[in-house]
């Protein structure tokens, strides 16, 4: 859990972090996880994110850090964790004792006490099922901008009905992990913004609104426990009095919506119709402003956080930097200057030969193994050269970025194109 905060010029004044694993022990986890017995499952304990709230406000407290001074304030969660509010839980967080910190008087609000996350791939049946409803995958992908995939919340909760009935019926509100940090600040329940909405498999991308036929493939009286979607800039209301209490915000303090890290990195990257981003991981990802998309069964499309009538597309590509630097221990003595140099002594175009590779089963598109081509389109099965084998990568990798980028609707104009 990350803290920033900036004044009105922008400027960082303070910044401070929770290490999941090292500062909260007691949850035991693993990179704030815990992986499952299936391997499959993941999941993360819902009063472990709690707690860490609790512990960077008494860290920027004992600080001397001036709560009063700030007017507004937003967060951005992981996509696709859920959150499942008890029955009579509102009640609860509408009237927290000052007195206590958060995670002692929400300990018993939690119908689901791990909540599953972004990592988790259990749900494959319900994935298949969901498809089969809405007339297959393109038909979906169509109406929510990505087909089924495992990791998206509705899925999430259509397993958490047909495995875990009672708790599902117990619940009253769905949070996003964003709208559930947002409720935390606004002492009730923060509705879930387009953008984050958006990488459910529930929402009408066009419309912005659920769709109940999803809805309905998924768990019964869903609408209900999810609320009404609302633009990723709304103002939500004033701070919840808890923080005016304990800690000194100020009363006329806004909440606006918390959104996904994703459509976050969009405006944060401060990203205009036409722009690509891509961050080079461990998993490489590209997103893009985009105003006329077209959902296909690779990437997904989600509601713009900065305009609500404009979209962004969302990229995935596993084989990332670990591609890159198995390539550089093979090719450049695992040295990132000898492959810089090797690159640089070869010609964009790489004369004509080409490579993809894979080393793990590739999301976008769904390949596996290394596949090299010469200049006559010739499939080659030994090693290039060294220097060809660096470019054959990075230009492998890159031009699929923009193919794929294509496919979704991103048009690259005269102008890129001279350049």
């Amino acid at each position: 859990l990350k803290v920033i905060a900036i004044d009105e010029q922008l400027r960082v004044i303070y910044e401070d972090n929770v290490h999941f694993d090292k500062d909260l022990p007691e949850f035991k986890t693993q990179g704030g996880v815990y992986i499952h017995s299936d391997r499959l499952t993941v999941t993360s304990p819902v009063l472990m994110w709690v707690k860490a709230l609790d512990m960077i406000l008494e860290k920027m407290k004992s600080s001397g850090f001036n709560f009063s001074q700030v007017r507004a304030l937003s967060g951005a969660g992981q996509q696709h964790g859920s959150v499942y509010w008890k029955k009579g839980s509102i009640q609860i967080l509408k009237n927290v004792s000052s007195n206590l910190p958060l995670h002692q008087s929400l300990k018993d609000c939690f119908a689901v006490s791990n909540s599953p996350i972004w990592m988790d791939s259990s749900t494959a049946s319900q994935c298949s099922a969901l498809e089969k409803a809405m007339g297959g995958a393109q038909q979906l992908a169509s109406i929510t901008g990505s087909r089924a995939y495992e990791r998206f919340t509705g899925n999430q909760i259509a397993k958490i009905y047909s495995q875990n009935p009672e708790a599902y019926m117990q619940t009253e509100r769905i949070s996003l992990v964003s709208s559930f940090a947002a409720s935390l600040f606004l002492g009730a329940y923060a509705p879930i913004d387009y953008s984050d909405g958006s990488g459910m498999n529930l929402l009408q991308i066009w419309e912005k609104v659920w769709s109940l036929s999803c809805l309905d493939a998924c768990a019964p009286g869903l609408e209900e426990k999810l609320g009404c979607p609302v633009p990723s800039h709304s103002v939500l209301g004033p701070i919840s009095p808890y923080y005016t209490q304990r800690y000194g915000f100020s009363p006329d303090c806004k909440v606006v919506a918390f959104t996904g890290d994703n459509p976050a990195s969009l405006a944060g990257m401060r990203l205009e119709e036409g722009d690509i981003a891509i961050s080079l991981g461990t998993s490489d990802t590209l997103f893009l402003w985009i105003q006329e998309p077209t959902p296909a069964l690779e990437g997904h499309i989600l509601c713009n956080p900065v305009d609500s009538q404009t979209y962004m597309a969302l990229l995935c590509f596993k084989n990332g930097s670990l591609m890159r630097e198995r390539i550089r221990d093979d090719c450049a003595s695992g040295s990132w200057d000898e492959f810089s140099k090797a690159l640089s002594s070869t010609v964009a175009g790489n004369d004509g030969n080409l490579g993809f590779y894979f080393d793990v089963m590739e999301i976008t598109p769904e390949a596996v193994g290394i596949h090299r081509f010469n200049k006559d389109n010739q499939k080659v099965v030994s090693d290039f050269p060294r220097e060809v084998e660096i470019r054959a990568l990075i230009e492998g990798q890159f031009m699929a970025k923009r193919i794929h980028a294509e496919k979704l609707g991103y048009k690259v104009s005269k102008y890129d194109e001279k350049l």
